[in-house]
């Protein structure tokens, strides 16, 4: 075994802090030869990425367990009492989803925070990331926590730390933070008060029913379209599932009170459960999640389908189509036929709502500015461009969306951003309708929806057909992405390997399209694929991520995951739109062509 690896061993083995079932674990690993799977739990210590810490659940120090739990919150009670003592009583919130250990996660936290003498705002039960965020700032803490591993596998778990202005933490914080765990050294150096010793000396405070309703009142605040909601609403039928998730204790009541009457759980999907026995996985991106809620809403007849991810911080929609129409998603004989959206479909239809009823309503404002980020799709971008927003790319992760809000805020005088911020969002389901919350909110977002069926059903249309209608205006965008997962330290160095290669040698055509530039978003470079003369800047924070820009436009970018073993590739193309079925088949021929290019050259 490696000499470093089995140093990390011996570590845990010999750490007084670790209970021996847990060095059982491992004693079993080593006992049954398994070099792999030992050096996959020790190779490297856990380290806050795009969505803070996320691996496996089990023994060892790459695994979410209460001991790399412990000492992330020991290393960020550090950080915190750097900032002195208001900080330090200001407290961090902490809130869970429904995953295996997401509550003893959450308590464990709470403890450790408490034996720091810093209180912690624990929910009582399993909330949604979005109130996290809202939370965090109604109660004006200096951070917050939050447990879940958003819509990955059940094995999965994850711990993600906000700032005091409710945004995932950026840099340089999450260096400093990661620094602080770092230096903890042994785990029985993390230091931890018992749970209802800290309850008794107020150290550990329960919320609830307060929070919910101080946030669900700004939900119903955030409409555009009340007295639509509610005609429209006695009618409307919405299916939603929160696909085992949190999004159930929030999400219906939201909806409810906007004055939509009818809607419709999936019954088998409402009840919290980190097993997620009745999808093979609880992501609203994959169209096999919301297969329940489809075959309902076609029994139902039902104008829109809702579904969130389990920790409703994104949402996945299906629309029904027009009569005539049909969908290898919908219903057979007389049943409703649907279409499931992309996150970048949805992202254009609440892009064109916010930005046409702010216009009707005479309130669009000079300095109004869409983000979004710089893999998601360019339909979007050119309806807030047509609108006269300024749009405003950012890297891939909802905390550089949130965290522009702040800088808006600060560039400003009170009250007066230099910016108004209209609508964020990013291409993997995730979008933020309103500045309560400054991460990805599946609550506000799934309002939203609702209110834009509602609006289509006041004009006579469906959301699928102001969809269309958007194409033959801007023209017909397809995107699509590959994901490569590639675990281990085998895994890493191929990744790695990938990128060099695109880096030292791009090709110079793609599918047959020449290549124009390429963009280094680690120097912030751009350069002529042809000559490797400079061609422009980003200017944005240095990030692993490469930019192929074609000839006719299309767009190739790669990127490491930053929180899993995997690297993505993203494509986006375009085309004209005078005939949209035709615009239809030319758009996925072709991505289908770059989409098969790019992934031999990866091979290894």
């Amino acid at each position: 075994m490696n000499a470093n690896i089995q140093a990390a061993v011996d570590r845990w083995l010999n750490d007084p802090g670790i209970t021996e079932a847990d060095k059982t674990e491992i004693r079993q690993l080593i006992t049954a030869g398994d070099e792999k799977e030992l050096a996959d739990r020790f190779y490297r210590e856990l380290e806050f990425g795009t969505g803070g810490l996320r691996a496996v659940i089990g023994a060892g120090i790459n695994r979410m367990n209460v001991y790399t739990v412990g000492a992330a919150t020991q290393g960020l009670a550090n950080y915190i009492a750097q900032q002195g003592e208001a900080a330090r009583k200001a407290g961090v919130a902490i809130a869970y989803d429904c995953r295996r250990k997401s509550d003893v996660f959450a308590r464990r936290a709470a403890e450790v925070l408490a034996g720091n003498g810093i209180t912690a705002y624990l929910f009582e039960k399993l909330r949604p990331t979005p109130e996290l965020s809202f939370a965090v700032r109604h109660l004006r803490c200096t951070a917050g926590i939050v447990i879940t591993a958003s819509h990955n596998p059940p094995a999965y778990n994850g711990y993600k730390v906000y700032w005091s202005d409710g945004v995932g933490i950026v840099p340089p914080q999450d260096g400093a933070i990661i620094a602080e765990v770092r230096k903890v050294g042994g785990f029985a150096n993390v230091r931890a008060m018992a749970y209802q010793e800290a309850l008794d000396r107020g150290l550990i405070k329960l919320i609830g029913r307060e929070v919910d309703e101080a946030f669900l009142n700004e939900v119903q605040k955030s409409c555009l379209v009340p007295d639509i909601c509610r005609k429209q609403g006695q009618r409307l039928k919405i299916v939603y599932t929160s696909l085992h998730g949190t999004g159930g204790q929030l999400i219906p009541e939201a909806l409810r009170r906007r004055g939509f009457q009818h809607v419709i759980e999936v019954a088998e999907q409402a009840t919290p459960d980190g097993e997620f026995p009745t999808v093979k996985s609880p992501n609203p991106e994959e169209p096999e999640a919301l297969t329940l809620a489809v075959e309902l809403a076609a029994r139902e007849n039902a104008d829109v389908v809702i579904g969130s991810d389990p920790d409703a911080d994104r949402i996945g929609i299906a629309v029904k189509l027009p009569p005539g129409a049909s969908s290898d998603r919908g219903g057979a004989g007389q049943q409703a036929a649907y279409e499931l959206l992309t996150g970048n479909q949805t992202g254009a239809l609440l892009t064109w709502y916010v930005c046409e009823q702010l216009t009707r309503a005479g309130q669009f404002p000079r300095n109004g500015a869409v983000l979004t980020t710089i893999v998601s799709g360019d339909l979007a971008k050119e309806i807030a461009r047509a609108y006269g927003a300024e749009v405003i790319e950012v890297l891939t992760g909802f905390k550089w969306i949130g965290a522009k809000v702040g800088e808006f805020e600060a560039q400003g005088a009170p009250g007066e951003p230099s910016k108004k911020y209209l609508f964020g969002f990013e291409e993997s389901y995730g979008y933020m309708p309103a500045t309560y919350v400054r991460d990805k909110d599946a609550v506000t977002s799934a309002a939203f929806v609702a209110d834009l069926a509602a609006l289509a059903a006041e004009q006579g249309r469906t959301l699928y057909e102001i969809l269309e209608d958007l194409y033959r205006k801007y023209g017909f965008f397809k995107e699509g992405a590959k994901s490569l997962e590639l675990p281990g330290v085998e895994g890493a160095a191929r990744i790695k390997a990938i990128m060099e290669a695109l880096r030292k040698d791009p090709p110079k055509t793609v599918a047959g399209i020449a290549v124009e530039t390429l963009a280094d978003l680690q120097t912030g470079e751009i350069r002529d694929a042809r000559t490797g003369a400079p061609a422009g800047r980003y200017d944005l924070p240095a990030s692993n991520v490469l930019l192929l820009k074609l000839a006719d436009g299309s767009k190739i970018i790669a990127r490491p995951s930053g929180t899993e073993p995997k690297i993505k590739f993203y494509f986006l193309v375009h085309e004209p739109a005078e005939n949209l079925s035709e615009a239809k088949a030319r758009a996925t021929a072709k991505l289908e062509a770059i989409k098969a290019d790019i992934l031999e050259r990866t091979k290894a």
